[in-house]
C-alpha cells in the first residue's frame, strides 16, 4: 500500500471526544480545509468531520489534489492521470490509517473533492456509508483520464454493490462542462444507488436549500439514527 501522507486535517471533534461515524470533507481546487468546514454544524450529530487539505499548494493560492489543465480548443479541463493516481492512493491510505477508530465513514466532495471522494469508492465500494458529491464530476477513463484505467478496474463491483450516492449541482455551472456532466451522470446511473437533485440558477457553488438536502440524506443514511 502507499505510504501514508501527513495530510493537514482540521477535526470538528478533539481527539477522546469523536464520535463513533467519520464524514470525510474534501474541498475543490484552490480551497484548503477550512472552506467547507462550516457545514459541519449543519451534520447530525453523530458525525464526527475530518476535513483534508489536499496536498499541492498552486500558485493563485489555495491546494489542490492534482493539477488541472485547460484544453485550448475545447477548452474542457483535464487532468494528468499520474497525479490523480498518486493524490487518489495517498488519500485512501490515509483513509485506511483512521478507519478502524470509527464504526463508519462517509465521504463529502466538492467539485474536485467530488472526483476524489468517488475515486475513493470505486476502489472499496462497500467501505461506506455513503458518498456525497457535490458540482463535481467523476474521473473518466474511457474518455478524459485514459490512463486511469487500471486504477479503476473494479467498477464491476461497484455495479454489484450499488452503494448510495448523493449528487447534487447546479443547473448554471459554469465550471463543469457538459460532457464532464453527461459522462458523471452515465457512470452514475450504471455503478449506483443515486439520489440525484439539479439546483435551478445555482452556480459553481453549495445552496442552502441543498444544504438541507445533503443533510437530510445523511441523517437517513449513515448507521446510527435514533
Amino acid at each position: 500500500m502507499t505510504s501514508t501522507t501527513e495530510f493537514t486535517v482540521r477535526w470538528s471533534h478533539p481527539e477522546g471526544e469523536r464520535t463513533d461515524h467519520l464524514l470525510v470533507m474534501l474541498h475543490g481546487f484552490g480551497a484548503d480545509e477550512n472552506d467547507l468546514f462550516g457545514l459541519a454544524r449543519e451534520f447530525p450529530e453523530r458525525l464526527t468531520v475530518a476535513s483534508v487539505r489536499a496536498p499541492l499548494q498552486i500558485p493563485m493560492g489555495g491546494f489542490a489534489w492534482f493539477p488541472l489543465s485547460q484544453d485550448p480548443v475545447t477548452g474542457e479541463i483535464g487532468s494528468d492521470a499520474p497525479s490523480v493516481r498518486a493524490a487518489v492512493e495517498s488519500l485512501q491510505a490515509w483513509v485506511e490509517s483512521v478507519r478502524a477508530d470509527f464504526r463508519s465513514v462517509t465521504l463529502l466532495g466538492f467539485s474536485q473533492g467530488m472526483a476524489m471522494a468517488m475515486s475513493l469508492l470505486r476502489l472499496d465500494p462497500a467501505a461506506y456509508a455513503c458518498t456525497v458529491g457535490l458540482s463535481g464530476f467523476v474521473a473518466d477513463p474511457d474518455r478524459a483520464e485514459p490512463e486511469l484505467a487500471t486504477l479503476f478496474d473494479r467498477d464491476d463491483e461497484v455495479a454489484r454493490v450499488r452503494p448510495k450516492v448523493f449528487w447534487g449541482r447546479g443547473q448554471e455551472d459554469p465550471i463543469i462542462s457538459e460532457a464532464r456532466v453527461e459522462a458523471t451522470h452515465g457512470w452514475l446511473n450504471e455503478h449506483v444507488d443515486m439520489t440525484k437533485i439539479v439546483y435551478a440558477g445555482l452556480g459553481h457553488a453549495v445552496h442552502p436549500q441543498e444544504l438541507t438536502h445533503v443533510v437530510q440524506y445523511l441523517d437517513q443514511v449513515v448507521p446510527g439514527r435514533g
